[in-house]
């Protein structure tokens, strides 16, 4: 089969790498339009069981990026100068470049051609003639989707809220959401190591905040300056380091039918997860796990890409769902503020509505206990 993949992210790199070992005579390139070594952001944070999801299917592909996982058992929630520890929350990172490096060179040993400061920019390409098999793992502003919407059913809401992708020098016990109150109003930093000597810190904050700290005329040194003022104890004297990082809007995207003809989409180029639940990275490689599960399972392209939609659907879209319904709480994060310590927690633990106060009590029974000492009545039981 020959394949032509638009995007080096982990949904292309873990596709491309899952059909060459498959079959060495698939014919397999992927085109990126960056250059080699170089990426955008810091770390990529997986929850649950970090990257246990990809055993079933590429053992090696599991041992190859395993040692370079930051673990970590707990989440922390800081509430003004309040921290709670909550157990029960187990977090991998990695940081990004060194991620999509290790899969291309994966990628790269099992036969796949990465043509990196390749751009294409239509269907039309002829870097893309004669394909069996096209796919879109582009990211969340993928021309391919844009130039087909209609055809996709596309849909696109751009959240509220404003957030920056910066990284620091100082090295975090565990993932941490710091929320501090300014005259401006609420700032949250979402900060995890990914390495030994780096961590990311994202800087998120609802719009009105984001206008009255003046961040729409503010340099991006005045920017980062800011941010270090309002979160100077928790950065214990270590600087905010930008990667092009740049203030943003989420966007929630969905499309309705994941393929046309030939042409697919994987990873954030077919749906976007707020950032909130940590699941984006796994699950662009889940939807590349599912697909080479499709193409094996049928002999024509079609069939495969109806199956895939068909096995993907039902547990993406449960995701997806909760990762909208997380992010809105975020975008309420002043309000929220106004509850004490324990009840701020236990509302972000329970903000999407998979986790109840049984299951809180599971993770956490302290938590648990806490919460039910300072609001009877007010669980279930």
């Amino acid at each position: 089969m020959k394949i032509r993949i638009i995007g080096g992210g982990p949904a292309g790199l873990c596709l491309a790498a899952l059909m060459k070992r498959d079959d060495p005579a698939h014919d397999i390139v992927i085109h990126d339009r960056g250059p080699r070594g170089a990426t955008w952001g810091f770390g990529v944070v997986f929850s649950d069981r970090a990257l246990e999801f990809l055993r079933a299917d590429d053992e090696a592909m599991y041992q190859l990026l395993a040692p370079h996982m930051e673990t970590w058992p707990d989440l922390t929630i800081v509430h003004k100068d309040t921290r709670i520890p909550i157990a029960g929350n187990g977090f991998a990172a990695i940081g990004r470049l060194q991620l999509l490096s290790l899969l291309c060179a994966y990628a790269e040993d099992l036969g796949v051609r990465v043509e990196f400061d390749s751009t294409i920019e239509s269907l039309s390409d002829e870097k893309l003639g004669g394909a069996d098999l096209i796919v879109g793992a582009n990211g969340a502003a993928s021309f391919l989707r844009d130039q087909h919407e209609s055809r996709f059913g596309t849909s696109r809401d751009w959240r509220s809220n404003k957030f920056i992708w910066y990284g620091s020098s100082r090295v975090f016990d565990s993932l941490s959401l710091t929320f501090r109150e300014t005259e401006h109003g609420v700032f949250c930093a979402h900060h995890y190591r990914y390495s030994p000597s780096r961590s990311t810190f994202l800087v998120e904050v609802e719009e009105a905040t984001w206008k009255r700290a003046g961040f729409e005329r503010m340099s991006p040194e005045g920017a980062i300056a800011h941010c270090e003022r309002v979160f100077a104890q928790d950065l214990d004297g270590h600087p905010i380091l930008s990667n092009n990082s740049q203030w943003r809007s989420f966007p929630a995207i969905w499309n309705e039918r994941w393929s046309f003809d030939n042409v697919v989409l994987v990873g954030d180029a077919l749906r976007t997860a707020h950032f909130s639940i940590g699941s984006g990275t796994r699950l662009a490689m889940e939807d590349a796990i599912a697909l080479a599960k499709a193409l094996r399972e049928k002999g024509g392209v079609p069939e495969a890409l109806a199956r895939f939609q068909e096995l993907r659907l039902p547990p993406m879209k449960k995701i997806w769902d909760a990762a909208n319904v997380s992010a809105r709480w975020y975008e309420r994060m002043g309000e929220n503020m106004k509850l004490d310590p324990v009840g701020f927690a236990y509302s972000y633990m329970t903000r999407t509505g998979r986790v109840d106060h049984a299951e809180v009590r599971r993770r956490d029974p302290g938590l648990a206990e806490a919460y039910e000492r300072l609001h009877p009545g007010a669980h279930a039981a």
